[in-house]
């Protein structure tokens, strides 16, 4: 078994799982993503274990994630571009709320990354395929 590659920013496991439980306990009371999230997420437990090894496997290198974030959030039917920068300011809140500057910057970084390529990809989704693809 090879040794994981070190992460781009100081986080731990126990830190990640720290992370996705705060984001969730706040999306469930969040005005504007709670109804969305919970039209899909019946186990909150699972979804947490879940999207824990997505960002185990996306910051720490770890193996165990599979799925294809892109396929679930085009999937809903009701994830819209407009939901990504709430989405986003809830989890930034949540980082630097749980880690330090370092980390929270670093982890923030990759979110709106991957946030960004989700939303292009959400709002693309029903256009035709000659259409120009919206790349803000």
């Amino acid at each position: 078994m090879s040794t994981p590659l070190p992460p781009r920013f100081p986080v731990t496991e126990a830190q990640i799982e720290a992370v996705v439980a705060e984001f969730y306990a706040r999306v469930r009371a969040h005005p504007e993503l709670a109804p969305i999230f919970a039209a899909h997420v019946t186990d909150w437990a699972h979804h947490e274990a879940k999207i824990a090894r997505f960002w185990k496997g996306s910051i720490l290198h770890m193996q165990g994630y599979e799925g294809s974030p892109m396929i679930s959030h085009r999937r809903a039917g009701d994830v819209e571009g407009a939901h990504f920068p709430l989405w986003l300011a809830t989890f930034d809140a949540v980082l630097h709320d749980l880690l330090d500057p370092q980390a929270a910057a670093g982890w923030s970084a990759l979110a709106h990354r991957i946030g960004k390529g989700l939303r292009m990809g959400v709002e693309d989704v029903g256009r035709p395929p000659d259409a120009v693809p919206n790349l803000r």
